[in-house]
């Protein structure tokens, strides 16, 4: 037990100790300024922008920024759609895997565009190798996308007054070569080192234990499960995810993955301080996201190494925690880290099966998703946990009877009706996603494999999974079927783009405003009181939004096994 908890303390210190200095180097490469991977990666991007025809320098209001943006993922979109329909008869597909179904391709190709990779098939069936190829540039592009709206976020408040907000392709571009690619190439090798396959050959031959064979899928693993982790998608190669050996062969691999995962979000925040020179803001921010973190992580870790009541009143032995739908290379300790890890950074990759987590982990676990503002995915961290300071900023202006002012501008109410919009748009998608299906109960919960309390938890983490753009699942529900891949495609959309158009038009109308000096009266935004406020507003909203479904759910089923 010591020695689980000593491996989990050690994966959270190391990425927060390589987390701080690449802070300071995400800074660095979006404002401008040398790094050194300047003489590597400067020349790949002017060659990129001489073929695309884009000048770098030519600068964006918001609005240009969202056009930009919502424009070429529409294109991504219908190329996705090509692909993933057409596998059949496209290269790369030794194993003759079949094309994808029209609902089916849609719901796959919404999920990788909007970084969440909510997978209703399985990788080693479902797949073409050149599928894989094409859902490995998606998690590419999507972690670049959200990256690059948030650094609107970031310009907005580094100048006192402005329009201009920097150029979206260039944020994109940045992101994908100075920050996602190097950072990939390190742990494919790794991943490699340790066992993980990297080939185009089709299934292997192998003979079993008791001497059976049976065939086996491999692929271009290495290659995929990098970008998975480091963007914050999730998406596995295989269905069984990060509990896959070939995705994630050994402990170590698992720290490795781990920290990947954590890695980015946390050196967003420091960023965020060393971009707009306000680096004791920053500090804030991450103090009130590790706090909530460290709220949903300890009890999750703790109850997944105490076991499950339920088997314990059976007589069977526990001592290694609740290990039912875990890998016994990983343990309950690590599993129950990971699985409040990736629903709190928006990953949605698992190494257990949440749904065989005890109750109130899977409390935990939806929280996670439903706050999503702890530290969150690439970028959307950010833009998510923005909404709460202007909410905070707001309400504590008001408390103290002055016009609400968030780093020298105005929060007016243009900017708080968008952003009482965002808040509130997430619980809707959510409540009214699971509300509906278990309203038509022949479409909607008809593929439970669990009735009661555990089936309605199944069908409410499948829509907070979506909402959130998460994409992990409680897996106890058939959801490939038109049903689900249409209601949780919609879903994945709005979950998306609302909470990118939402922050960026707020950052775009508060930086056109004019810069007010700080005074006596101004409210000090980077104090531990503040910070308390931002937390008072995140856990209010939560907790009047979630908790009535949530005492229907994971909540009942806890006191159901008393």
């Amino acid at each position: 037990m010591n020695t689980e908890i000593f491996g989990i303390i050690a994966m959270f210190l190391v990425t927060l100790l390589l987390a701080i200095p690449f802070g300071k180097y995400i800074a660095k490469v979006y404002a401008g300024e040398k790094t050194f991977l300047d003489p590597v990666f400067k020349p790949v991007e002017s060659l990129i922008y001489k073929i695309s025809g884009i000048n770098p320098e030519n600068e964006m209001n918001w609005k240009q920024h969202l056009s930009a943006l919502l424009t070429i993922n529409l294109l991504w979109f219908f190329i996705s759609m090509l692909v993933l329909m057409n596998m059949s008869w496209l290269p790369l597909n030794p194993d003759g895997n079949p094309d994808m179904s029209p609902d089916l391709a849609f719901n796959t190709t919404i999920s990788f565009l909007v970084n969440c990779n909510l997978q209703h098939y399985s990788g080693e069936t479902g797949l073409s190798y050149l599928g894989q190829i094409w859902l490995m540039f998606l998690q590419f592009v999507s972690a670049a996308t959200g990256m690059a709206a948030a650094i609107v976020i970031f310009k907005a408040f580094r100048e006192k007054s402005t329009e201009k907000l920097g150029n979206f392709y260039d944020y994109f571009l940045k992101s994908s070569t100075r920050i996602f690619l190097p950072l990939s190439l390190i742990m494919g090798a790794v991943l490699l080192f340790e066992g993980v396959p990297m080939t185009f050959d089709g299934k292997d031959k192998v003979i079993t234990l008791q001497g059976n064979t049976t065939e086996v899928s491999t692929g271009p693993v290495a290659a995929f499960v990098p970008i998975k982790h480091i963007g914050t998608n999730g998406g596995g190669f295989f269905g069984a995810n990060s509990a896959h050996p070939f995705e994630n062969p050994t402990y170590f691999t698992n720290m490795v993955e781990m920290v990947s995962q954590l890695i980015i979000p946390m050196a967003m925040v420091f960023a965020f301080g060393h971009f707009i020179r306000r680096k004791k803001f920053g500090y804030m921010i991450f103090g009130v996201m590790t706090a909530g973190f460290l709220l949903l992580a300890i009890p999750t870790i703790t109850m997944e190494m105490n076991g499950n009541p339920a088997i314990s009143s059976m007589g069977i032995d526990q001592s290694l925690g609740s290990m039912e739908g875990k890998e016994i290379r990983f343990g309950a300790g690590a599993s129950g880290f990971w699985s409040i890890v990736t629903t709190v950074i928006s990953t949605g990759s698992v190494n257990s099966m949440h749904d065989s987590s005890v109750p109130l982990s899977g409390m935990t676990q939806m929280l996670a998703m439903m706050v999503n503002a702890f530290y969150g995915g690439d970028g959307a961290g950010i833009l998510n946990i923005f909404i709460y300071i202007i909410l905070a900023v707001f309400i504590s202006g008001l408390m103290v009877g002055r016009t609400p002012e968030f780093l020298g501008k105005k929060i007016e109410a243009r900017e708080m009706k968008i952003a009482m919009i965002v808040a509130l748009f997430h619980p809707f998608l959510i409540l009214a996603g699971a509300a509906i299906a278990t309203a038509f109960p022949d479409v909607g919960t008809s593929t439970l494999n669990n009735s009661g309390f555990h089936g309605f938890s199944e069908v409410l983490y499948e829509f907070t999974s979506s909402a959130a753009n998460n994409g992990s699942g409680f897996e106890g529900l058939g959801d490939n079927n038109p049903f689900w891949n249409i209601s949780t495609g919609i879903v994945l959309l709005l979950g998306r783009f609302l909470p990118i158009i939402g922050p960026i038009a707020i950052a775009g109308l508060l930086a056109q405003k004019k810069y007010i000096p700080e005074g006596e009266g101004t409210l000090k935004t980077d104090t531990s009181t503040f910070g308390l406020m931002i937390f008072a507003v995140i856990a209010i909203i939560a907790a009047l939004s979630f908790f009535p479904a949530l005492a229907l759910g994971p909540i009942a089923e806890y006191f159901s096994l008393k």
